[in-house]
């Protein structure tokens, strides 16, 4: 009789500056929104897993906040949890945005070039650059320890597939670490969070995005086809908490309108949702909000 084929899995942490395109390329890999996205640097803020199982075979990716000089108590969290996100893994996937390629990719491309790991060099972004562009990417990343470099756009899909089968390759005889329908390990509370966080990302003023967390403070099913969720959004200043309350109530209600959308796609049930805004001055800074948040302990 025929031996069955072995099954391979392992974990593959994603690392990158900001705003490359880390968490837009876990989800089009993934094939589900498991992690929020928005044009801000920063969005992501913790590690994040999402999991992809196919019969013989299946990669746990962990998606790391962008790779930064941190300024906050918040932003030495968020590198914590990229080197944390380090060890152990099997596979480092370095993304870069070849549409703007920067010394700190650089940077970050020569340390991760030198783990004693299997090194994949995604360029992404290929839509929005010339072909020649790749090639001089290519040529410029190439020396620097990586196994494999492969040219993707997770915005159009360009190269996904070379990119899963390439780091297939890599991933050693293991266990299936978790069942079939496993695609994150983010618990619905969280989830809800970052689905409010994002929408207000995509909505607000530059300088308002950076000082903003979002707390659930309660789900409650009504009955069996109604929720109710209740939000508190942190913001720094008084000013800012004009901002995100806005005319009228306006911009309150259209973060709360585009969140409960998504929350209602990701619970499969009807939504009330809730939002209370809260000045925190400095609570990027402070233990125990931060703790609140999910970003500590």
């Amino acid at each position: 009789m025929k031996n069955q084929e072995a099954f391979h899995s392992g974990f593959i942490t994603i690392v990158g500056r900001p705003n490359v395109g880390k968490s837009s390329l876990m989800n089009a890999l993934i094939g589900e929104k498991v992690a929020i996205v928005s044009s801000r640097p920063q969005t992501t803020r913790s590690r994040i897993m999402g999991v992809v199982t196919h019969e013989n075979d299946q990669m746990i990716f962990l998606d790391t906040p962008g790779i930064h000089t941190p300024k906050t108590m918040l932003g030495e969290y968020m590198m914590r949890s990229v080197h944390e996100a380090m060890d152990g893994t099997d596979c480092v996937l370095m993304l870069i945005d070849t549409s703007n390629i920067r010394e700190k990719d650089l940077e970050i491309a020569r340390e991760m070039g030198g783990q004693k790991i299997p090194r994949i060099l995604a360029l992404n972004k290929i839509d929005l650059v010339r072909p020649e562009q790749i090639l001089e990417a290519t040529a410029t990343f190439s020396g620097m320890g990586y196994d494999e470099i492969v040219p993707v756009s997770a915005k159009r899909g360009d190269g996904l597939d070379e990119l899963t089968q390439t780091m297939l390759k890599y991933l050693p005889e293991g266990p299936k670490y978790f069942p079939d329908d496993t695609m994150t390990d983010q618990p619905e509370r969280i989830l809800c969070a970052e689905i409010i966080r994002e929408k207000a990302l995509q909505n607000l003023r530059d300088e308002v995005p950076h000082g903003i967390g979002v707390e659930i403070m309660r789900i409650q099913e009504i009955h069996e086809n109604l929720t109710e969720i209740h939000a508190t959004v942190y913001c720094e200043k008084e000013s800012h908490k004009g901002i995100i309350i806005g005319k009228q109530g306006s911009m309150l209600k259209k973060i709360g309108a585009d969140a409960r959308k998504d929350i209602e796609n990701l619970m499969d049930t009807h939504v009330n949702l809730k939002l209370w805004i809260k000045i925190r001055p400095d609570w990027r800074n402070r233990v125990s909000d931060l703790k609140n948040l999910g970003y500590e302990g």
